[in-house]
């Protein structure tokens, strides 16, 4: 199964879009939302609310949080 690149939502078999790069990466998308958000608006998936990689950073500031940590583990 392949994960949306931006957002990381599982896509079905035959789903979705495939971009390729000129310099050869392969990017999947699950929408055009997904597609425009990272192509042509140039969006990292850490910034935008919605995302898999957002809940994630998100979730392991909290935890970092509680436990008295800093997040940037420098």
């Amino acid at each position: 199964m392949v994960k949306c690149s931006f957002c990381g939502s599982d896509l079905p078999i035959g789903g979705g879009k495939m971009f390729v790069k000129r310099e050869g990466t392969v990017f999947y998308f699950c929408s055009n939302k997904c597609e425009k958000n990272q192509v042509a608006l140039g969006r990292k998936p850490v910034k935008t609310k919605w995302t898999e990689a957002y809940n994630k950073l998100k979730k392991t500031l909290l935890t970092s949080k509680e436990k008295g940590e800093t997040g940037t583990g420098k």
